[in-house]
């Protein structure tokens, strides 16, 4: 692992948060408005689909959850977006938990170690029919009474636990017999819902969250292959966030799928959407995904919908992909520091 020492010499402090030895925040620049976000995973089955591949006990490292919080400080991310699913002992609902669950309390605990260091915690539950495993037996229960009486009450609890935080992340990607039947990963059993059942899900989804008084954020993923329906119905309250994570965009030289990906950011802005653009580094050939997505979408997203960026990781938060998880925030970090000093 690279040294702590090297990274603390690349940042200006102010000083060490209280309670907190160690811990070094960089000073913000004042023109600095947008949100830093990282990704972190507190359950990894929204991967697992509908299949033994559901893992039934905690798997996060807590040593490495740490690490990553304080790297984030470090490097002036602001905001961590958490895949909580079935990794919280749900006072609603504790039966689709898994072994070891963080209970609500300890879980507070956690957001308030967070906070401190500057950094606004988001909840995340991915209600896709394709990444909603976690759900146990009510994800086949989809667009049920019960269904609906489950996802209200898990995202009740969320907003209560995150203490009613500004945004709540929907997920909402991927729903497509594509994506159920990947000979890579194919389910077991199959759902999806489409055409006015999927938006109705969607805006139950909405209202539970806006009720609360948070606002809701979805993957845009939708939007690639239904873009006349998706600006028809989807509202501009809800905070979109395209993915792209190749670091190519010459639109010339890539393929039509990334440039239709690509594409999609300039047409949400052109249709008002506020946006907070993604990016990968879930595999070490994309160092400069975020790096480049925070250039191309500063010069084609109006500044006042480009809300921020997000890096992503898409993988475990567990020992042996440490390195991974503390370099993909360094490179955010990276990203930040060439946006606010205009050095790309």
């Amino acid at each position: 692992m690279s040294s702590r020492r090297k990274f603390i010499g690349q940042i200006s402090t102010i000083g060490v948060m209280a309670g907190l030895p160690g811990i070094f925040i960089p000073t913000q620049n004042k023109t600095d408005k947008k949100i830093w976000a990282c990704h972190l995973h507190l359950s990894f089955n929204f991967a697992a689909g509908r299949s033994n591949k559901q893992s039934r006990i905690f798997e996060t490292d807590e040593s490495v959850w740490d690490a990553a919080i304080e790297r984030m400080a470090m490097q002036g991310v602001n905001m961590v977006v958490i895949n909580l699913d079935d990794a919280v002992l749900w006072d609603s609902h504790p039966e689709i938990a898994i072994q070891k669950s963080w209970s609500p309390e300890y879980l507070r605990k956690k957001l308030a170690e967070i906070r401190k260091l500057g950094i606004e915690p988001v909840p995340l539950l991915n209600f896709s029919s394709t990444h909603d495993a976690w759900l146990g037996e009510y994800s086949r229960m989809l667009s049920t009474k019960k269904y609906y009486e489950v996802c209200k009450d898990l995202i009740s609890e969320a907003i209560d636990i995150f203490e009613k935080p500004r945004f709540f992340h929907l997920g909402m990607d991927e729903e497509t017999y594509k994506h159920q039947s990947k000979k890579s990963h194919p389910f077991d059993y199959i759902v999806l819902r489409q055409n006015d059942l999927w938006w109705n899900d969607l805006y139950f989804y909405i209202d539970v969250v806006t009720e609360k008084g948070v606002r809701p954020w979805v993957w845009s993923d939708y939007q690639w292959n239904n873009p006349d329906l998706f600006y028809k119905k989807m509202p501009k309250s809800v905070v979109q966030s395209n993915w792209y994570y190749s670091p190519k965009f010459n639109l010339e030289t890539v393929t039509d799928g990334q440039r239709k990906q690509i594409n999609a950011y300039s047409d949400l802005n052109r249709e008002g959407y506020d946006q907070i653009p993604t990016a990968s580094f879930h595999t070490n050939d994309r160092p400069k995904s975020i790096g480049n997505t925070v250039k191309y979408c500063s010069e084609h997203i109006d500044d006042n919908h480009l809300m921020g960026f997000m890096q992503t990781f898409w993988m475990p938060t567990v020992e042996q992909n440490r390195e991974r998880i503390l370099k993909g925030i360094d490179l955010i970090g990276e990203a930040r520091t060439n946006y606010i000093n205009g050095t790309f």
